[in-house]
């Protein structure tokens, strides 16, 4: 049994383009880009992912991958998943962002431990709510929802098109900033809760100098601190969910940018 050349690269433009485009997003976006989970797994499901998604992936143009415009093509589908990834990845991290204020106002930005998904450190406070935003994900089935995406991107962004245009990259960096916006709205409650006792504190300093602020702010603080993670956690949901749209929408009009 043999095959032409020609059979060759059709092999290569329907199972190892969309591979690298499948590959590259699974190495960034949460749970699947965990560093837990090692680069054989990855490998293996990007390759599982490829196998089922082809029946449903037009057949690309065949173009040699030993060639500029091969690797054209490749560097082209890792930007395509590498620009996915991203936009996932900042649901999680406006997460991160608000756990991060939340620990400043509570005293606790230097209680740290190491983030697994990441490998650098950040606050107990922000792990909390990775952690719940993690369940929330997948509760949700966010994880079949990134699946879907991937796999009908290969309509929308077929092999070949032109991506990284003005527009495209501005959605991208818009959406990055946005997630400082949200881990701000997200922490907002808990920040002003804890700058009214910081507040409080201070009139109380100013009226009985002799207290002990040091011995008694802290304490204070932290317990006013867990008291609004307590009324925080919540709506945590409401705002993953919006944070899920937004990506989606996102994902929709970089879609709908390219030519």
């Amino acid at each position: 049994m043999s095959f032409s050349y020609t059979e060759f690269l059709q092999w290569v433009g329907l199972y190892f383009y969309p591979f690298v485009r499948i590959g590259a997003m699974l190495s960034l976006i949460p749970l699947y880009g965990n560093r837990a989970v090692t680069t054989r797994t990855k490998v293996i499901l990007a390759l599982f992912i490829t196998i089922a998604a082809v029946p449903s992936i037009a057949v690309p143009p065949p173009v040699d991958p030993f060639t500029w415009k091969g690797v054209l093509f490749i560097l082209q589908q890792v930007l395509i998943g590498l620009a996915m990834g991203v936009i996932f990845l900042v649901i999680f991290q406006a997460f991160v962002v608000a756990g991060h204020l939340i620990a400043m106002g509570m005293g606790l930005a230097f209680a740290q431990m190491t983030d697994p998904t990441s490998g650098v450190s950040t606050p107990v406070v922000s792990q909390y709510f990775v952690i719940i935003v993690t369940l929330l994900f997948l509760a949700l089935n966010g994880h079949i929802l990134v699946l879907h995406v991937v796999v009908d991107s290969f309509e929308y962004l077929p092999i070949g098109v032109e991506f990284l245009n003005q527009q495209s990259l501005r959605l991208i960096f818009e959406f990055g900033s946005y997630m400082f916006s949200a881990g701000v709205l997200i922490a907002l409650p808990a920040i002003t809760a804890l700058l009214l006792v910081n507040v409080a504190f201070g009139v109380v300093t100013r009226a009985a100098p002799a207290l002990n602020i040091f011995a008694v702010g802290f304490p204070v603080t932290l317990l006013a601190g867990l008291v609004m993670l307590t009324l925080t956690t919540p709506v945590i949901l409401p705002h993953l969910q919006e944070l899920v749209h937004r990506a989606i929408e996102t994902l929709t009009h970089l879609q709908l940018t390219s030519p």
